[in-house]
């Protein structure tokens, strides 16, 4: 009698885990947790969703700096997206770390904006130790790039 006791105790100490586990899992999957009207809501949500946001734009400061001076740099010129790139890094110098992405990026933006490397250097400043220079130059280009045409740049 003692033995088939603790043989049932044992066996219970195995299984009971496992059980409790399972069942609070699948409960906690189970409830909705959003509260939404929708029909379609209340069904059990995983977590390869279909419908997930897959476009979740980057928020960081740095990002929306780099979009903002990019697309200044489009309407205008490189100059102005560098002084703008200057007067950030001194009115927030958290942004600091991120001075030489951001310059490169403006750099990669110009020659982009020009068609060559060449054209797009000549607006190089000594932002952020030369970072907009070493954009232009990450890009490619050659120097028959910018060697014909008028330019309208410095």
């Amino acid at each position: 009698m003692n033995h088939a006791a603790r043989r049932i105790g044992r066996s219970l100490a195995l299984v009971l885990p496992v059980v409790l586990v399972l069942s609070g899992t699948l409960a906690v999957a189970s409830v909705p947790w959003s509260a939404s009207s929708d029909a379609q809501d209340t069904q059990m949500l995983t977590a390869s969703e279909q419908r997930a946001s897959t476009k979740s734009a980057p928020r960081t400061p740095q990002h929306v700096l780099r979009k903002r001076l990019v697309a200044e740099l489009q309407e205008k010129n490189p100059g102005v997206a560098l002084t703008s790139l200057q007067r950030e890094m001194a009115a927030r110098p958290s942004l600091a770390r991120h001075c030489t992405s951001l310059a490169r990026a403006l750099g990669r933006a110009a020659v982009h904006k020009y068609g060559s490397a060449q054209r797009a250097a000549r607006w190089s400043r000594p932002v952020c130790d030369t970072s907009f220079a070493a954009g232009a130059a990450g890009v490619g280009g050659t120097a028959a790039d910018g060697a014909s045409g008028s330019s309208r740049m410095p």
